[in-house]
């Protein structure tokens, strides 16, 4: 019998928590003023991130973040996307998986929407 995994989101500004297990940027911008020692990354997933012009269309506004969601998932279903979500479920596998986001609300974020499909 096989354990569920747990999908946390985080910023990745925030300091590395003892129970995160492996922490996975998911933005395709390198995050301002953080250095990759501080960040304390396994893993730079940038391809799975949205496209730039769907991520300058939602611009983290609350009232957008459904639509977001319906075409960032869209976006998933393209052969790079595809393949980098097919590696976090991987990853997932192995234990807890942590999404970190440069975004100052993660719970409205592409890492919060790639949880909800791991998690799923």
């Amino acid at each position: 019998m096989s354990r569920k995994a747990e999908i946390r989101v985080r910023r990745v500004y925030e300091e590395p928590a003892q129970g995160d297990g492996t922490r996975v940027l998911v933005d395709r911008v390198w995050p301002r003023g953080l250095t990759k020692e501080k960040a304390g990354l396994d893993e730079w997933c940038k391809e799975i991130a949205p496209s730039t012009e769907l991520r300058k269309w939602y611009g983290h506004d609350p009232q957008r973040f459904e639509e977001f969601g319906r075409r960032y998932r869209s976006e998933l279903e393209e052969p790079a996307r595809a393949q980098a979500l097919g590696h976090l479920k991987e990853t997932a596998k192995d234990g807890t998986l942590t999404l970190l986001t440069a975004t100052k609300e993660p719970g409205i974020s592409q890492a919060q929407v790639l949880a909800d499909l791991l998690d799923g």
